[in-house]
């Protein structure tokens, strides 16, 4: 061992507060073993303190995955809560906007028989069988009944269970046309392919709700959700077409403003 190391231990061991006994002169009969065991000594400090802090990291790292793990429960529940106002909301603006049930138009009487025997019932003869044959009175769909279905629909959606909303919507429309919910469920159709990413379909459902029912608060909606589609299908110039249409004719919504920051981004994008 040269000198400079002993010179470094005994300072070291001088620091450390270890007993003068063990500093004697140099050249005593047990200096060795001594400065030995203040070596050993010294590297069982220096591996605790490793241990301690190798531990200190662990106990760090499982804490920080733990953040992250309830950082990410939280934002996946915000996200599940605010699609749910989102759908509540639309909902109950549908709702405000249809004014609640249409009311069926009256069926109009049948013209009066009239009382005069015919010509036949003069002569003594069986009267003849009418050829036109009444029309049967359809029965309007009860709307109660009609919001109940309706309603099971949305609820599916917004369950996230999306092929079987697209199939109740489906039977919806075509058990309930003409009714107060139509444009709605014709729109949350194309909605619930447009969320499962089948985008096709979306793209022509929802131009059914800006075909068929051009005065449907449905309508920017729609058309906001054919340039984004358009937008993932890298059709650029479509999706700029159709979200310009929509600024022009519905300026003061909040669809026209989702629009023009999505034309910013394909400016900005070059394309």
């Amino acid at each position: 061992m040269n000198s400079r190391f002993r010179l470094a231990i005994i300072s070291l061991a001088i620091g450390l507060g270890v007993s003068t006994p063990i500093l004697a002169a140099e050249n005593g009969p047990n200096m060795e073993q001594r400065l030995q065991r203040i070596e050993r000594m010294l590297q069982n400090q220096s591996l605790a303190d490793l241990v301690l802090q190798l531990q200190q990291l662990q106990r760090e790292v499982q804490q920080l995955r733990g953040d992250v793990e309830l950082q990410k429960h939280t934002m996946d529940a915000m996200s599940r809560r605010q699609r749910d106002l989102y759908l509540d909301i639309d909902q109950r603006l549908s709702r405000f906007q249809s004014g609640g049930a249409v009311t069926p138009p009256p069926v109009s009487a049948p013209p009066p028989v009239s009382a005069l025997p015919t010509a036949n019932q003069q002569s003594g003869e069986p009267p003849i069988a009418s050829i036109e044959s009444t029309s049967s009175v359809v029965t309007p769909p009860d709307p109660q009944q009609e919001e109940m279905v309706y309603q099971e629909a949305f609820n599916l959606l917004k369950q996230g269970r999306y092929p079987e909303s697209i199939t109740a919507f489906s039977a919806f429309l075509k058990d309930y046309s003409g009714g107060s919910y139509e444009d709605n469920a014709q729109y949350w159709l194309a909605e619930a392919s447009y969320v499962n990413r089948d985008f096709d379909t979306a793209l022509a459902e929802f131009t059914k709700v800006r075909e068929r029912y051009a005065q449907s608060p449905k309508v920017p909606g729609a058309m906001l959700k054919m340039g984004y589609i358009h937008y993932e299908k890298k059709q650029w110039d479509e999706a700029k077409k159709v979200l310009r249409e929509l600024q022009l004719n519905y300026p003061a919504t909040t669809e026209a403003r989702l629009a023009e920051k999505r034309i910013q981004r394909i400016t900005k994008e070059g394309r």
